[in-house]
This record gives structure tokens, C-alpha cells and sequence, in this order.
């Protein structure tokens, strides 16, 4: 039985040739989503602002402009109300009380709640965070993603050389500050979903990295005398046909999630399938040339522990 191939194995792509055009995008859509984060800002959900968030479904189609009349007449500060996947399904959020006491908030929903009641209505979930618990939930997240990049520099380390781990890193900060760009200019609501898409897109870049880096590696043993940039080429098109079915395979699984996930997940599940794009994107055109710049050792020696190995072994 012939097995499909729809990427063959022995392609040529000059990647490496193209590689100036590459890290100058690489370098615009980075300062770009540094200005977009700092200037237009990101849309935090109600688990970074703190608030009330009212899911509720209505007997058909939900009127959103008499609900915002009616709500809005209550004196609860900002409330934002939109529809939520189906016609009948809303989503109501209200402006975290000045009282972080819990009975302010459950004040502030039986109002709503008493506003509602005249209608049929059906709800579906009622949720309260604090101002003081959204703080922490903002820090945590941050502190979260910081700690994964360093934690993969570390690995990387470990496993190849400090060019690898540098590499790597500067892709992780790329995809993470690509992924946080869209965000900004889409206004996509930014929540602890965000987060765990953002964790997820870290973990598969790096995966990604690791498999073109562990094949330079191997080339780098096996080809001493090869020009570096020829070597980087090789290497990444050899890899080239299980990087690209990795990430169709997965993307299938996600824009099945994005079309039948319903509006809850539909932010994260867009932020997970761009993340397989500007990753898969990333271990080729930014991981790569960086090993270009900075040159790597040509006998393809592994990293801190490989090299702490040899060294025993040399002394004994």
C-alpha cells in the first residue's frame, strides 16, 4: 500500500536565502505588537478586570438594544451587552462594584436578575471576580509565561548549545509577541483562556524548534566540512514534510473546535491556530538564521549536560 505523501522528502527550498526578508517582517510584527500593546491595549476579559459576567438565554431572539435601555437605567457603571453565539443567547457584563464585599456583587446581580424577570429568560451562568482577585489573576499570568520561556532556555541549554537556546528564545518572544499583536488589533477578549492558548503556542513552537534543531545537530556531525547556511537548508527541508503534517493535523482538530466550539472558545481557539502559523513559521525563518549569526560549534557537540558528560569522561 503506497502511503500519501503531501509533502515529498527530498525538497530544496532555499529558506536561508530569504532569511533577511523574514527577520526584517519577524522584526516589524514584534515592535509593531509592542506599540499596539502599549498604545491601543488589549481587551481584558472579565477574569483580568474584575465584574459581574450574566450569561442567559431568552424565549428567540434576544432584543440586545432594550436590554442595554433597561440595564443601563440601574446606575451599575459600564455594562457591556452582546450576543453570544446563537440569536437567543447574551452575554452580560457589568462593571466590578466600588465594594469588594461579595454581598455588593450579589446585590448588583439579584438587580439585574430583578430587572430580567419578566422576561423568560434561562440562566446559564452567573460569574463574580473581584478587583482584587483580577490583579493577581493578571499577575499570575505573566509570571506564568515568563516562567515558561525561561524554563525552556534552560532545556534548551541543557540539550544542544547556548546558540541553540538564544535561537529558540528569540522565536518563543516572536510567537508570543506576534500572538499578543493580534489580540491587540482584533480586540479578541484576553482572559485566563488567552493565557493557557499562549502557554500551548510556547510549548508547540518549541516543539517545533527542537525538531529542526536536533536534525541540524545531527548534520552538523555528519556534514563538518558543509557550508552553515547549505547545512541549515538541508536540514530544515529534510524536516520539512513532519513539520507540515504536524501542523495540518493539528490545525484540522482546531478549525473543527473554531466552527463548532460555540463563542466561548472561538478567541482561543483562533489565538491556538494562528500560534501553529507563526510558529511552524518561527523554527524556520527566525530560529534558524539566528544559528547563522551567531555561528554554532561545527562538531555538533550537545549542550551543558553533554559537554559536563565528556568532560568526566576525559578526566577519567
Amino acid at each position: 500500500m503506497r502511503l500519501l505523501k503531501l509533502i515529498p522528502d527530498d525538497t530544496h527550498i532555499p529558506f536561508v536565502k530569504w532569511r533577511h526578508i523574514a527577520v526584517s517582517l519577524s522584526v516589524v510584527v514584534v515592535v509593531a505588537s509592542a506599540i499596539l500593546l502599549f498604545t491601543r491595549g488589549l481587551h481584558f476579559g472579565i477574569d483580568f478586570t474584575g465584574g459581574i459576567l450574566i450569561e442567559i438565554s431568552t424565549d428567540g431572539p434576544a432584543d440586545i438594544a432594550e436590554l442595554r435601555r433597561d440595564l443601563g437605567g440601574l446606575g451599575l457603571g459600564e455594562i457591556q451587552i452582546q450576543e453570544f453565539g446563537q440569536a437567543d443567547d447574551v452575554l452580560i457584563r457589568v462593571q466590578a462594584p466600588d465594594s469588594e464585599d461579595e454581598a455588593a456583587s450579589q446585590r448588583v446581580v439579584d438587580m439585574v436578575k430583578a430587572e430580567l424577570g419578566d422576561r423568560a429568560v434561562e440562566y446559564r451562568r452567573v460569574e463574580v471576580v473581584g478587583p482584587q482577585v483580577s490583579g493577581e489573576l493578571v499577575q499570575d499570568g505573566i509570571l506564568a509565561v515568563v516562567i515558561a520561556v525561561v524554563l525552556m532556555l534552560i532545556y534548551i541549554w541543557f540539550r544542544f548549545e547556548w546558540q541553540f537556546a538564544l535561537g529558540s528564545v528569540i522565536s518563543l518572544i516572536h510567537d508570543v509577541m506576534a500572538t499578543i499583536g493580534v489580540f491587540c488589533i482584533l480586540q479578541l477578549e484576553f482572559n485566563l483562556a488567552s493565557i493557557a492558548a499562549l502557554l500551548t503556542i510556547v510549548g508547540y513552537s518549541m516543539n517545533d524548534t527542537v525538531i529542526v534543531y536536533d536534525r541540524i545537530r545531527e548534520n552538523l556531525r555528519k556534514y563538518k566540512k558543509m557550508d552553515l547556511s547549505e547545512l541549515l537548508d538541508l536540514s530544515i527541508n529534510q524536516t520539512l514534510s513532519r513539520t507540515i503534517m504536524t501542523s495540518g493535523t493539528t490545525l484540522l482538530a482546531l478549525a473543527a473546535l473554531f466552527i463548532f466550539g460555540g463563542a466561548v472558545l472561538r478567541d482561543f481557539t483562533f489565538a491556538m491556530i494562528f500560534g501553529i502559523f507563526v510558529g511552524t513559521y518561527s523554527s524556520i525563518f527566525v530560529g534558524a538564521p539566528v544559528l547563522l549569526a551567531i555561528g554554532v560549534n561545527r562538531d555538533g557537540s550537545g549542550g551543558a549536560a553533554q559537554t559536563a558528560k565528556e568532560s568526566a569522561a576525559g578526566k577519567a
